[in-house]
């Protein structure tokens, strides 16, 4: 089945001038963008994204590093395309992901780790709805697109 999913390249990322690394990492596995920019989260947006964490000792530490520098908020799509973003990305531990994916091979933080990203249909719809308008993602065919997947895969 076809999925979007929302990744957001965090502030550690754009520091470290890693975003074309990290995306170029989605669209070799045959991910497609559908959306893409940048803008700087708010307070107010980090206390609705993390609201699951407001009651962690590391709540306002988490909200900093996310207001740290301006992030790029991508929607992605694919067969499968939450699990698929979930393995690519690696364990939310950097130290402790497999080499060979994104948090394995550029972080060795828990929580400068690179990149968010949905964890299930129910969260990227919601999360994609939070950071992006409707007429900001985009459907279009992609040439590739054919080679991409068997006929009955999607």
């Amino acid at each position: 089945m076809i999925q979007q999913t929302l990744v957001i390249l965090k502030p550690c990322t754009i520091q470290r001038a890693l975003i074309g690394e990290v995306i170029t990492r989605f669209e070799r596995k045959g991910l497609k963008v559908v959306g893409l920019k940048m803008l700087q989260l708010s307070d107010e947006v980090l206390s609705e994204h993390y609201a699951h964490l407001s009651n962690k000792p590391f709540f306002q530490r988490v909200k900093n590093s996310m207001m740290a520098s301006p992030v790029i908020v991508c929607c992605l799509e694919g067969v499968d395309a939450i699990a698929a973003v979930r393995r690519i990305t690696g364990d939310t531990n950097g130290r402790l992901a497999d080499p060979g994916t994104i948090r394995g091979d550029f972080c060795m933080s828990f929580q400068e780790n690179i990149i968010h990203a949905s964890d299930s249909s129910e969260a990227a719809s919601i999360e994609i709805n939070r950071f992006f308008k409707p007429y900001e993602i985009f459907d279009y065919k992609q040439g590739i697109f054919e080679y991409l997947y068997a006929n009955d895969e999607y």
